[in-house]
């Protein structure tokens, strides 16, 4: 097989599974759990035939890796360059929660449930939703949490009283 259709069929299977794995969503991405990881590692072996086409030899191991890291550089290079690209590939932040009021659109929309969100509150030491200023979902899929003015306030005017 030619050098060239060894790259092509790299360049086809990574954008393939890039729109893939952006379709699957933020929080599918940043948080693996063990049948996540399975995903991966069965994806990864489903496409391997697809890209070197059947050419097991190191010669063609070595193509499809080296244009394979390229491609990956490259994408980098252009969100890093067009804002527009980036959104595109990266998706932007939601917020999840803006002063006390739950948005469960953008929950659902991001298959994120009740638990993990709870669990992202007390890490950041809120209690409950009305004690938080705001909640995002980032793009890699962590939950940022900022506790609430009123929260922060009633803290400090326990320990002035005291």
């Amino acid at each position: 097989m030619p050098w060239w259709e060894l790259v092509l069929r790299v360049v086809v299977i990574y954008a393939f599974l890039l729109v893939l794995l952006r379709l699957s969503g933020k929080r599918q991405v940043g948080q693996l759990a063990p049948f996540d990881l399975v995903l991966l590692l069965v994806l990864s072996n489903s496409v391997q035939n697809a890209m070197n086409g059947g050419d097991n030899s190191v010669l063609a191991g070595l193509i499809s890796a080296g244009a394979l890291v390229l491609l990956n550089y490259l994408v980098g290079l252009a969100t890093y360059k067009s804002k527009r690209l980036e959104a595109l590939i990266e998706g932007r932040p939601d917020v999840l929660i803006h002063n006390g009021k739950l948005f469960t659109d953008v929950m659902e929309r991001e298959k994120l449930t009740h638990h993990e969100l709870n669990a992202a509150l007390r890490a950041a030491g809120c209690a409950c939703i009305e004690e938080v200023h705001f909640a995002i979902l980032e793009n890699n899929g962590v939950i940022t949490v900022q506790p609430g003015r009123a929260r922060t306030a009633e803290g400090s005017a326990g320990k002035s009283e005291s």
